[in-house]
């Protein structure tokens, strides 16, 4: 997706990020068929898109504890 194509994206944080003490989080938005995840430090570094399905199991696997974050 082309950086034009983002205007009018809306971007959402997790209710439970670190607020506005600078903490780490990110931004999800739905993008069609993807969804785009971008630092909400540094949005105009860019963003990564990610399959529903494929985020869907990384968040599975975070609330699970089985990775180390």
């Amino acid at each position: 997706m082309e950086p034009a194509d983002l205007c009018g994206v809306a971007w959402r944080k997790s209710a439970r990020s670190e607020g506005g003490t600078g903490g780490t989080c990110v931004k999800l938005a739905v993008l069609h068929d993807v969804v785009g995840v971008r630092d909400s430090t540094s949005p105009q570094s860019g963003h990564l898109t990610i399959g529903r399905e494929t985020l869907t199991a990384l968040l599975d696997r975070i609330k699970s504890g089985v990775l180390d974050l």
